[in-house]
């Protein structure tokens, strides 16, 4: 391998807005458009006679936007929601009481 990261480099130029929305699938006269948020990372390395690299990704589904008569909706992926909110949920809550704590002193 001359140079892993042009290689690399390369194949992760052809990722771009494909990996985050999918083809429109058409349903009973309605258009469908998946959403997702689409992370990829790679690395590569050398050293005294070794070369390597790797990579990876990850999809998180965001829901769909559906093309009716009426017109363009976003509807939301419901389970990616509450495990996004929950967490955002408790953080702020937990937040809030220390704010709370620290006026009242």
């Amino acid at each position: 391998m001359p140079n892993i990261a042009v290689e690399l480099g390369k194949q992760a130029a052809s990722f771009g807005v494909k990996s985050a929305y999918g083809e429109p699938v058409d349903v009973d006269g309605v258009s469908i458009t998946p959403v997702a948020l689409a992370v990829t990372g790679f690395a590569g390395g050398s050293g005294e006679g070794i070369e390597g690299g790797s990579g990876g990704g990850t999809a998180i589904p965001l829901g769909v936007y559906v093309r009716r008569e009426e017109g363009l909706r976003f509807e939301p992926n419901l389970i990616t929601l509450l495990a996004v909110g929950i967490p955002f949920v408790w953080i702020a809550g937990r937040a809030l009481t220390r704010i709370i704590r620290a006026l009242k002193k």
